[in-house]
């Protein structure tokens, strides 16, 4: 079950926040153990040059292995190719492959400029959960992020 007061940000390359939004990539791939349960939102910041929350998923398991074990398991969902990955997972010990189910793209993704102008916003460099006032400012930042925030976390986020 997931922490009903705690959201993702994951921090991922345009094509890839893309490809996740567009039900193409269902597995993102991480260097290091994530430990987030089914359920938990999960809020994509797409990097530069786009530097915007551009939509949400929920992560529905995650998959923590050696590099070769998540890449055997999930290859065909991670939209990378083996040379891509094996470059990302050079020197990790372990890695995390997060599914993720029910997509949502923001009509209106929410940009760096907006989250920061709502309260002090940094985009993680991997990934990071957001809580209580940081959520909060999040959604005050977007209607549409508002609006699916309320929807996956209730009265955390207010109207």
């Amino acid at each position: 079950m997931s922490d009903p007061e705690r959201a993702m940000l994951l921090s991922v390359h345009p094509r890839f926040a893309n490809a996740i939004l567009a039900g193409s990539k269902t597995v993102e791939v991480r260097r290091q153990r994530v430990a987030a349960p089914p359920g938990t939102p999960v809020l994509l910041y797409a990097t530069a040059p786009t530097m915007a929350v551009v939509g949400m998923a929920r992560i529905a398991a995650v998959h923590v292995a050696t590099p070769s074990e998540v890449w055997s398991a999930h290859r065909g969902q991670t939209g990378i190719t083996r040379r891509e990955y094996d470059v990302y997972m050079n020197g990790a010990t372990q890695a995390s492959g997060l599914t993720m189910e029910n997509p949502v793209s923001f009509e209106e993704p929410v940009t760096l400029n907006a989250l920061r102008s709502a309260g002090s916003f940094h985009p993680p460099q991997s990934y990071r959960y957001m809580k209580g006032d940081e959520l909060r400012q999040v959604a005050a930042a977007g209607p549409v992020v508002g609006a699916a925030l309320r929807d996956a976390l209730g009265d955390l986020v207010p109207a």
